[in-house]
């Protein structure tokens, strides 16, 4: 999943990249309002971070445009505002949720988390997909019971897949949300991950829930999701 980070002060924007790598986001970072507009407008990003005291362009202005502009990704406001009506105003501007500061990193984490999976259609943390159970939060993944060894590039293609379930996803949709970095866009590698994945997922071969559709990308075609408490 890609998250975009706007905010101006330089250590706590690289402190929230960092803290979101490690736990497996590829991140986009915008010191100023006019360049978070335009990433946000321009590359496939699944949640921004946005602190609404930005210099130059407001953090309300950004999301304005973004709304303007249809685009429907979560969006986390970061404030050091307090007051209700503050809050309410950053919500009423198009955003999904706010953080005053100052924030413990497991706190927006989770509020993250929990914006991605909305914007997904869940409203738990555990989804499952027929035998396929996969826990958001402890990003664990297990078959009828039997927890699956993932590393964290599979995981990622697999959380994506599973979010987005029944849609075709072609090669760039999946790599454009899973790296940040263009160099490392190698539709070879996709290949592989996601070979390595249907062995995890189905070592009978009997029927693979990760589909693909010629010409056009892969699917998960489980026909039955539900979520768990």
């Amino acid at each position: 999943m890609r998250i975009l980070v706007v905010e101006d002060e330089d250590a706590l924007r690289e402190q929230l990249a960092e803290r979101l790598r490690a736990a497996g986001y590829a991140v986009d970072c915008a010191p100023n309002g006019e360049d978070g507009e335009h990433i946000g407008l321009e590359y496939p990003i699944d949640a921004a971070i946005v602190d609404l005291g930005l210099p130059d362009k407001s953090g309300s202005s950004v999301i304005g445009a973004w709304r303007a502009a249809q685009k429907a990704f979560p969006v986390l406001i970061l404030t050091a505002r307090g007051r209700w009506e503050d809050k309410v105003a950053g919500l009423e501007i198009g955003a999904d949720d706010y953080l005053v500061k100052p924030f413990h990193s497991e706190e927006l984490l989770a509020r993250l988390r929990a914006l991605l999976r909305r914007a997904a259609g869940f409203s738990q943390s555990r989804i499952a997909c027929g035998p396929l159970l996969l826990e958001l939060g402890a990003k664990r993944v297990s078959v009828d019971g039997r927890e699956l060894e993932l590393t964290a590039l599979e995981y990622k293609v697999l959380e994506y897949l599973m979010l987005h379930a029944g849609n075709v996803l072609s090669k760039s949709d999946l790599t454009e949300h899973i790296y940040e970095d263009d160099s490392e866009r190698d539709s070879n590698v996709l290949e592989v991950i996601i070979g390595r994945l249907r062995r995890k997922l189905d070592p009978a071969r009997e029927l693979n829930p990760i589909e693909t559709i010629r010409g056009r990308g892969y699917r998960l075609r489980l026909a039955r999701m539900s979520e768990e408490g």
